[in-house]
């Protein structure tokens, strides 16, 4: 999710085609095509010139609706609707059987090209999260460059943030009590929610800063992150 204003403009996108199965928007304002995935305009006046993340969230609606339950909820356009317009529900099964654009040829690849991942661009570096592993190992305590992150899951197996470890010029170690699934941290006791906050103990009322996640393939995180690190289970 990208902010829309550059240099002061609003613009307004559309979509205008695919390139390596992402998005490529043209802005009206300029004619400039913008890639989806980097929010970089690679074609027009504004070749060059990045679009500024938006902090977002990719949850399932219960976790969503449990930690804002009066948010409101975009409602779908019967029109769309009527001509089929929006993606079935079983989407994602299908695009398994598109072909890859980007071949890795490397016989070397630590993942086969559609393996989801969490992307995360932090300390100067890039790393991938195989959805698969942070279900079986979670909380995630790791590296990016040289920022100490706390990659972590939510109790429906599907939702992912990232969080800086660091609070109060320390690196906070986390783990989670085998009996409550209770995430807390080693320094102190202090428990943690899925929102980065310290819901008791000594260090109530703090809160951890966010690192903005992006859930891609494999294929195409490590197209524009060409020297991403990987993320395996029991690695550090």
């Amino acid at each position: 999710m990208w902010e829309t204003t550059v240099d002061g403009r609003v613009l307004h996108f559309r979509l205008w085609g695919i390139n390596n199965q992402n998005f490529i928007m043209r802005d009206e304002e300029t004619g400039s095509w913008w890639q989806q995935v980097s929010g970089e305009c690679i074609f027009g006046e504004l070749k060059g010139r990045r679009l500024k993340l938006f902090d977002h969230d990719e949850l399932t609606f219960a976790t969503w609706k449990r930690e804002g339950p009066t948010g409101r909820v975009l409602r779908p356009d019967p029109k769309v609707r009527a001509s089929n317009g929006y993606a079935p529900a079983d989407w994602e099964q299908s695009m398994q059987r598109v072909p890859v654009a980007t071949t890795l040829a490397d016989p070397n690849e630590k993942l086969p090209a559609r393996t989801l991942v969490v992307g995360v661009e932090a300390g100067g570096a890039a790393k991938a999260y195989p959805v698969d592993a942070l279900a079986k190992q979670n909380p995630v305590l790791d590296r990016v460059g040289d920022a100490p992150v706390l990659v972590l899951l939510a109790e429906d197996g599907k939702s992912v943030r990232v969080f800086d470890r660091r609070l109060d010029g320390r690196a906070l170690e986390f783990f989670q009590r085998p009996d409550t699934r209770e995430l807390i941290d080693a320094e102190t006791g202090s428990a943690w929610d899925f929102t980065g906050a310290a819901t008791g103990g000594a260090l109530a009322g703090k809160r951890l800063a966010r690192v903005q996640p992006v859930k891609d393939y494999w294929f195409d995180w490590k197209k524009y992150h060409p020297d991403t690190g990987v993320y395996l289970l029991g690695e550090r």
